[in-house]
């Protein structure tokens, strides 16, 4: 989960997803909106039973608030562990990795420290064309082999290559959340070529000075954060109250940069 709202565990239980599959939580600041729900999440998952860790990954400074509403709230043993690791906003790091992904910090520019987060999936193997495996009989002993990068040799002596046994990988996804920040002309730097960018999209560009002042972005900005990353698509979020009708976002977004999207709560887009 990427940040983490008040009354979060409301929708993550409307989402249909299982409580079970949520491990690691990634707050970009500690500002209400992105980590209030928290210790609800928290509380939730206790009273359902749960004994997996939790891992929360957020700026230096939530450690304190979660450890102190954590001895407020839980004076006894919630019947799991919750496991904090800090992240520095100021580095682009890897801050988490596993067998699939690595997780890397964008540092970005708010009124307090921020970062945003960049999800990189790990390249697979190439997929078995079964039906050469069946035609030159090769053994399934060989199949991981053949993965690896190796050929066959059938008995005769013929070589078989490895790239008449396999079709290429799937392509490797990414996703770069960019949470509330003022807009960053080197930013697309660090999130070059991803396959879907989420970028703040605050304000229209007849509040550019508002924008700048309360260290936020317009459509704009972030559609040009897009265009010079050349990434897959551009999701736009965080709209100002003061918007009935996003569509003016989008229009002003796509001028820019066309792929662009509007994204709405529950949902859910392929990346």
């Amino acid at each position: 989960m990427i940040d983490c709202g008040e009354g979060a565990q409301i929708q993550l239980r409307r989402s249909g997803i299982s409580f079970d599959k949520l491990g690691h939580i990634f707050i970009s600041h500690i500002h209400g909106d992105h980590c209030f729900g928290v210790i609800g999440i928290i509380s939730t998952f206790g009273l359902l039973g749960r004994t997996a860790t939790l891992h929360i990954h957020a700026p230096k400074a939530f450690g304190a608030m979660l450890q102190a509403q954590l001895d407020l709230f839980f004076n006894y043993d919630i019947g799991y562990q919750v496991e904090f690791h800090p992240v520095d906003t100021t580095l682009h790091q890897v801050i988490y990795e596993d067998k699939s992904l690595t997780v890397e910090s964008i540092p970005l520019e708010h009124r307090m420290p921020c970062c945003g987060f960049l999800f990189r999936e790990k390249p697979t193997q190439p997929h078995i064309r079964r039906d050469m495996i069946d035609m030159y009989g090769i053994p399934v002993s060989q199949i991981n082999n053949i993965k690896s990068g190796q050929g066959y040799t059938l008995p005769d002596g013929t070589e078989i290559p490895h790239e008449r046994l396999v079709t290429p990988a799937d392509p490797t996804r990414s996703y770069a959340y960019c949470s509330d920040t003022r807009y960053m002309p080197r930013l697309h730097e660090m999130v070059k070529g991803v396959s879907t960018l989420y970028h703040e999209s605050t304000y229209a560009e007849d509040k550019i000075a508002s924008a700048e002042k309360y260290y936020h972005s317009t459509a704009q900005q972030a559609a040009m954060v897009a265009r010079d990353a050349q990434v897959g698509k551009l999701l736009l979020g965080h709209y100002s109250a003061r918007y009935d009708d996003e569509t003016i976002l989008l229009k002003e977004a796509k001028k820019v940069f066309d792929n662009a999207f509007l994204t709405n709560e529950m949902q859910v887009i392929d990346i």
